[in-house]
């Protein structure tokens, strides 16, 4: 028997949406308002799954203290209150869309996480606009 077990997390990030190999006018054109050069923010909100069988000592699929402070750690300090295109390294040559952001968190955390365990992330940009990445 599987059993999904999920934790919410929130950070808050800019970001802007460009090409750096593409002129102004054609950012403008397919990112319009999100190509702003002096950037915005979002008040992300992050939900991360693992579903696996339930371990029969502990009862537990994970230990969601483990999951909490996988997420804080590895997550909200290194995107929480920061400049996703300048301050986060794994999008230096990265668009930091939001499918690119639940990407990178999927792989950030999926080493951290058993492999006999599935892993998945949700995350809202805004209460109506959201990702969810499964690792394929």
């Amino acid at each position: 028997m599987k059993v999904t077990v999920s934790r919410k997390a929130h950070f808050n990030a800019a970001h802007r949406l460009y090409r750096k190999d593409w002129s102004m006018e054609q950012n403008d054109l397919i990112f319009g308002k999100c190509n702003n050069p002096n950037f915005h923010g979002h008040n992300y909100e992050l939900i991360v799954s693992v579903t696996g069988e339930i371990d029969p000592e502990t009862g537990f699929v994970i230990d969601v203290k483990i999951l909490s402070d996988l997420i804080k750690l590895h997550i909200e300090e290194a995107f929480d209150h920061k400049n996703l295109n300048l301050d986060v390294s794994e999008f230096a040559d990265l668009n930091p869309t939001a499918e690119n952001i639940a990407v990178v968190i999927w792989n950030k955390l999926r080493k951290y996480i058993d492999t006999s365990k599935e892993l998945e992330v949700v995350l809202y940009e805004t209460p109506r606009n959201f990702v969810t990445y499964k690792g394929n």
